[in-house]
């Protein structure tokens, strides 16, 4: 990698979920890394969202705006959300700080740091949050590979699915922890501290080296039932609760 080493801690789609996120900071501090990354969804579906951005403004180096932040905002419509997640949103609205609000609007689509680019969905157009999690969806960056980075970062899938892009293809790239090589491009989808879909309830987060090249997942165990007892007890979907606890 280009410039100065650095071992990034990265978070994403925490989502109003402050146990989890607790979790996860705790865990990247073990693992000694040098600066958190934020790829956004702070906000939505959790019962804690002002205490999320709270907390990574104070602690994350970078943090991109995510879609839920965006509709939080004011900078997207989200009229054709669902019920459950347009009532979120609004609850999520009306419980934030102005200063918050202020704070996630100048939130930047994407941010890059020598060959590390760290985007919340595609980083073609970030802008209109396109989901990249299955080899066919990364198979589309092919045209444009020129322009990715040596390594992407994305969330917004609350996947724990990464895509190796070179030679004319796409392929994917498993396990919970893998070195990147120099003759492909990678887009790693960094999971959810706050929201997992991937069929294992913990906690989230990433840590990649940019001198070892070696990226791993960091899965921790929170205290599920009490961020799940908050939402259902705020009024929001019961499902936004219940969920947390098989991870899906």
């Amino acid at each position: 990698m280009v410039g100065c080493t650095v071992k990034y801690g990265i978070i994403s789609d925490i989502h109003g979920n402050i146990e989890a996120l607790e979790a996860s900071l705790s865990s990247l501090e073990k693992e000694g890394v040098d600066e958190i990354v934020c790829l956004g969804d702070i906000v939505g579906y959790g019962a804690n969202p002002e205490e999320c951005v709270n907390r990574v403004r104070g602690v994350a180096k970078a943090s991109i705006l995510g879609n839920h932040d965006a509709a939080v905002a004011g900078r997207m419509d989200y009229s054709f959300y669902y019920d459950a997640a347009r009532h979120a949103l609004d609850w999520c609205r009306e419980r934030v700080s102005e200063d918050t609000l202020a704070w996630l609007k100048e939130r930047p689509y994407r941010v890059r740091e020598g060959d590390v680019d760290f985007c919340h969905g595609s980083p073609i157009v970030p802008e209109e949050f396109e989901y990249i999690f299955t080899r066919e969806k990364a198979k589309e960056l092919l045209p444009h590979e020129d322009e990715l980075a040596p390594v992407t970062f994305i969330g917004h899938s609350h996947l724990t699915r990464s895509f190796a892009i070179g030679k004319g293809e796409a392929y994917n790239v498993r396990g919970p922890e893998f070195t990147l090589r120099a003759d492909f491009k990678y887009i790693i989808t960094a999971g959810s501290v706050g929201q997992p879909r991937d069929y294992d309830p913990r906690s989230c987060a990433c840590v990649f080296d940019t001198d070892s090249r070696v990226f791993k997942y960091v899965r921790t165990e929170y205290d599920i039932e009490k961020q799940m007892n908050k939402i259902i007890a705020a009024g929001l979907a019961y499902n936004f609760g219940a969920r947390l606890l098989v991870g899906i």
